[in-house]
């Protein structure tokens, strides 16, 4: 039995205009909000701050030593594992006290709710804006890299107009989703970064679904329009790509609600990168092809064209292999 129906008819490239002024109101007002809010909260990672590494007898609940730190007005602070259970990674905001005073402060306050003698203070250093720059600019240069490599391949797999789509749907994706961090208050930091480049691999197999399927409806139906294709190649793939996120969707909300305070930004960005990269896969990625007069009989020309090299490389080969060359 199909929970999707494989024969949907639906007219996508005739809501484009409406998918247009969807993605614009999203883009204007995440952006707006950015803007606004003077750019991105940036994360530890990136702004700088204090790092505090401590040692504990028995291995401690992350989340009562969150709850402990609330008390001392140290800002915004990570918590994580360091090695073994027993040794806890702290990052805080910036402090202008000295950094043996904060190391001192973090462990009192934590005294409250253990037992002071069972925490050692193993180090304590600060981490500097340079640092912090660099770490922004590694960010930006991998998500740089990641979309280079992305329109070598597609322009190579399929041709350069396919890429330009893919990219411009990308593109869409993270201002969206950039804009809902920003909406929602939440920190960018590097673990984010990873989630975006999450997304944009995840957003991209949906799009080359489809164009894979718009290729192999161009060499099938020869006298459909190019929206007529692109109509029939997405309804063909419709159920694939809603199945596929919906079950992805389904354990990304469940990290959302149940997988702690830790994961909590990356499964928020996954949570709205898997929305929007199904939408985009849907209503813009393809739709693009159209927008950048993409032109059947120079794609069935130039096809033509590489059937008939293959054509003759096998029959050179042929005859390679007979003597008769």
């Amino acid at each position: 039995m199909k929970i999707i129906s494989s024969e949907t008819h639906f007219d996508f490239m005739g809501k484009f205009k409406v998918a247009v002024a969807l993605s614009g109101l999203l883009i204007f007002i995440g952006l707006g909000s950015i803007l606004m809010a003077g750019g991105l909260k940036y994360g530890i990672d990136f702004s700088g701050g204090t790092l505090v590494q401590l040692q504990f007898k028995t291995a401690p609940d992350i989340e009562v030593i969150r709850d402990g730190l609330k008390t001392i007005g140290l800002g915004e602070s990570t918590i994580q594992e360091f090695g073994t259970k027993r040794d806890i990674l702290i990052r805080v905001q910036r402090s202008e006290e000295k950094l043996e005073a904060v190391g001192s402060q973090v462990r009192n306050s934590l005294g409250k709710s253990f037992n002071k003698a069972d925490i050692t203070v193993e180090r304590v250093e600060m981490v500097g804006p340079k640092v912090g720059r660099d770490l922004r600019e590694k960010a930006l240069l991998s998500i740089l890299y990641a979309v280079i490599g992305i329109v070598i391949y597609i322009s190579w797999r399929f041709e350069l107009q396919y890429a330009v789509a893919a990219i411009i749907a990308l593109i869409h994706d993270v201002l969206i989703t950039m804009g809902a961090f920003s909406i929602f208050d939440k920190e960018f930091t590097l673990v984010i970064v990873a989630a975006f480049l999450t997304i944009i691999g995840y957003s991209l197999n949906d799009t080359i679904v489809v164009f894979d399927r718009i290729r192999e409806n161009l060499r099938r139906k020869g006298k459909s329009t190019l929206t007529d294709i692109i109509n029939i190649s997405i309804n063909q793939t419709l159920s694939r790509t809603l199945l596929t996120s919906g079950t992805t969707l389904l354990v990304v909300v469940a990290l959302f609600f149940f997988g702690g305070e830790i994961i909590h930004g990356f499964s928020f960005t996954l949570l709205i990168g898997v929305i929007v990269g199904t939408y985009s896969s849907i209503f813009v990625a393809a739709t693009i092809l159209v927008q950048l007069k993409f032109s059947i009989s120079n794609y069935r020309q130039n096809e033509a064209e590489k059937l008939k090299q293959k054509q003759e490389k096998d029959r050179m080969r042929a005859m390679y292999e007979q003597g008769t060359v």
